[in-house]
């Protein structure tokens, strides 16, 4: 306990990418455009799937919910890595190191879970479509949202309890640009076993179920597509999946090369490399998908456009 109490008090030092100096500025000035366009991208998804009533269905109902939940997880960790770009002193307190890794830690979880939701709703859309908006009812949608951001906080306060157990009392430096898992437990003196084990374990389970959950509607989903007998359903089909199958491909992609290939973590710069690509990338990625192959979103961005253009006569 008295370990755990002085650890609350010491303060983490970001090494960032400090080997680099000469790469700061550009680094900056990069990751800062990157963000800008993952916070225009999501909170804009967001808005234009509320004002416009043809978006008002399960699918967009999830997607709004997944940019939110790109917006609030590259806003835990991007802001940090900008300023530890440019200013001197990269430091993060005991408890702001914490609820940094917990809140990124539930974001992660909660998309991996709504991405499994999203691959059931296109399995419902392109095996049922007649009993689709029964099936996938608001009540239900609901239901199954608030079951993703449950289980994501679940399953982050466990992780983040076992990492409160260590005590900190060598060298406060943190090899990385934010608390990442692994970055955490290099710090740390004290024996990491129980929570290595414990993140594990849980990681691996929502990996997996995510994983299954996804593979067995898609399977459904070709084998539906293969059966039909019109090419034109069948283009319907696909262009229903596309977008998601893309952002699947690239959530999990990246998260396989971050924490499933063998020696990764003996590469620090690689590890750095793998967490920027998920944290900043990744997260503008995805309405940028979404919004590129989605004509809905195209026809009420260009009717947004056309507005804000009548409105301002010359």
């Amino acid at each position: 306990m008295d370990e755990r109490n002085q650890s609350a008090g010491i303060t983490f030092v970001l090494s960032g990418f400090s080997e680099y100096p000469q790469l700061q500025m550009p680094l900056f000035l990069v990751f800062f455009a990157i963000y800008t366009v993952s916070v225009v991208g999501n909170l804009g998804m967001i808005v234009i799937i509320r004002i416009n009533p043809k978006l008002h269905t399960p699918m967009y109902f999830f997607l709004s919910h997944l940019s939110f939940l790109d917006f609030c997880y590259s806003s835990i960790t991007t802001p940090k890595l900008l300023e530890i770009l440019v200013v001197d002193v990269r430091t993060i307190s005991y408890v702001g190191c914490m609820m940094q890794f917990s809140l990124g830690c539930t974001l992660v979880i909660t998309e991996m879970s709504m991405l499994a939701v999203m691959a059931y709703d296109r399995f419902v859309a392109v095996c049922n479509p007649l009993l689709y908006t029964v099936a996938m009812s608001p009540k239900l949608c609901s239901l199954l949202v608030a079951g993703t951001y449950t289980w994501g906080g679940m399953c982050s306060l466990t992780i983040t309890c076992s990492l409160l157990e260590l005590s900190f009392c060598g060298s406060n430096i943190i090899h990385h640009f934010g608390c990442e898992y692994s970055a955490i437990i290099s710090a740390s003196c004290s024996d990491s076993h129980v929570s290595q084990m414990t993140c594990f374990i849980i990681s691996t389970l929502n990996e997996v179920c995510s994983l299954l959950i996804i593979l067995a509607s898609y399977i459904f989903i070709i084998v539906t597509i293969i059966r039909m007998p019109s090419a034109g359903g069948l283009r319907k089909a696909f262009s229903t999946c596309a977008s998601h199958l893309t952002a699947i491909t690239i959530f999990h992609g990246v998260i396989l090369l971050l924490y499933c290939v063998p020696n990764s973590r003996s590469s620090q710069l690689f590890t750095k490399v793998a967490t920027v690509l998920f944290t900043v990338v990744v997260p503008m990625l995805n309405p940028l998908i979404y919004s590129l192959r989605n004509n809905d979103v195209k026809e009420t961005i260009r009717k947004l456009v056309n507005t804000k253009k009548f409105s301002h006569p010359m």
